[in-house]
């Protein structure tokens, strides 16, 4: 019996995905790519419609069936990737339903209604307001971020009057390149009353929230949820950005690491997503035992991509591919050449100009000190730092290093010795 090959296409594919995707069980699946990196991702500033016009295009001149397609990456790739499947009539969440958790004060009146116990003090405001911290019921600290934005892009603690000013400035002058996309998208769904004129550059002020980030990541197909992985989130010294993910998740027990996957399952079936993947980050207090949600993305983590190949053996994509050629989804556990493994980010906490990055040689030297180590360096020579899009606010990355070990403190010593070989030569200004 001949088996039809199946045709998958992957949004914003890059080399290093392509990688991850060679870890998946399915001989008879063709991937590929469906719009560039550069227009899903790199860009600051997106035209949501005409991204959808390309994507459509590019399918319809495919010669061939469309089986199914993949996201893995934030804004616009997560909305334009099951808006697509659906009108092809491939397994998809409702469009509704992703907008509930990508529009960052609608899934937080979502969650409020679902799961009360873990959410934050909250507040929606105008950052065009003539004044917006009369628009804002917490009292400093809290955090300010769009309710729509590329990862951690123009999200600022504020402590007094003078810091919200000058976050306000900053996220006047950036908002609208995501926020006018998301308008885009807004305008295809029936909004509820009771999100008012919260649209794409509407900001969030939430209650700051202290303690482990802990990210559970998942699936629902056909009304089946499944957990295939939870992740540390380890934070930079200040406290304030990411700084590595550590697979799998061992800083929190695993009763509070139940709660968090029993709590996303609640929220999702209130919501009515379907059909897709997630994943789920959230903050506990073990002072307290106090779990609080921070949010929940509408796709696989390709962070988390990598990690999974080396500790379980395949690439979160196996479990993206099942779900939307509309399997069961199915990852092996433990199966992988590490125990653990670790995404960690190479920073510079002031702007400067890039002047050197490691060369192919510095590479080379550090996959054959460390088999099974990839380094993406995310800068180029003449580069200046401020000017590189969808930057944290805090600090600016320098390159991403993806290693595995047989321990945790065997993966510390390898990261540290990692990042005393990449060389950098940053003048700064």
């Amino acid at each position: 019996m001949t088996v039809r090959q199946r045709h998958v296409f992957v949004l914003g594919l890059t080399d290093l995905h392509e990688g991850e995707l060679s870890t998946v069980r399915d001989d008879d699946v063709t991937f590929h790519g469906l719009l560039d990196y550069d227009a899903l991702v790199s860009d600051s500033a997106y035209d949501f419609d005409a991204l959808l016009d390309q994507a459509r295009a590019q399918l319809a001149e495919f010669d061939g069936p469309v089986d199914a397609i993949l996201t893995h990456w934030d804004f616009p790739t997560s909305v334009l990737g099951p808006m697509l499947a659906a009108e092809r009539g491939l397994p998809a969440p409702s469009l509704t339903s992703v907008l509930r958790c990508e529009h960052k004060y609608w899934s937080r009146l979502e969650q409020r209604a679902a799961v009360p116990e873990v959410v934050p003090a909250f507040t929606a405001f105008d950052p065009f307001a003539d004044r917006p911290l009369d628009h804002i019921d917490l009292d400093f600290p809290f955090w300010v971020k769009p309710i729509k934005a590329h990862s951690s892009n123009l999200g600022f603690k504020v402590t007094d009057a003078h810091d919200l000013d000058a976050a306000v400035e900053q996220i006047r002058a950036e908002i609208t390149g995501v926020g006018d996309a998301f308008d885009q998208v807004l305008r295809r769904v029936d909004l509820p009353q009771e999100l008012g004129d919260a649209g794409g550059s509407t900001c969030l002020a939430e209650e700051v929230v202290e303690g482990i980030q802990v990210a559970p990541e998942g699936s629902m197909s056909g009304g089946h949820y499944a957990v295939h992985g939870v992740f540390d989130m380890r934070k930079d010294s200040d406290g304030l950005s990411i700084r590595e993910l550590d697979y799998p998740a061992a800083t929190v027990p695993q009763e509070v690491q139940q709660r968090c996957i029993d709590t996303t399952e609640r929220l999702l079936r209130h919501i009515g997503y379907d059909d897709a993947c997630f994943n789920a980050e959230y903050m506990w207090d073990e002072s307290t035992d106090t779990l609080r949600m921070i949010e929940v993305n509408t796709r696989i983590s390709q962070s988390h991509s990598d990690l999974f190949a080396k500790v379980d053996g395949r690439s979160n994509h196996q479990v993206a591919l099942d779900v939307a050629l509309g399997k069961r989804p199915r990852m092996p556990h433990r199966e992988g050449r590490f125990a653990v493994a670790a995404q960690h980010m190479v920073v510079h906490d002031e702007d400067a100009v890039v002047r050197r990055v490691p060369d192919e040689r510095d590479l080379e030297r550090i996959a054959d000190r460390f088999p099974g180590t990839e380094v993406a360096v995310k800068v180029q020579p003449g580069d200046r730092l401020s000017d590189l899009p969808h930057q944290d606010s805090y600090r600016y990355v320098l390159a991403t290093v993806y290693a595995g070990d047989a321990s945790r403190d065997a993966l510390a010593s390898r990261l540290d010795q990692i990042e005393r070989m990449l060389t950098f030569d940053l003048e700064n200004r």
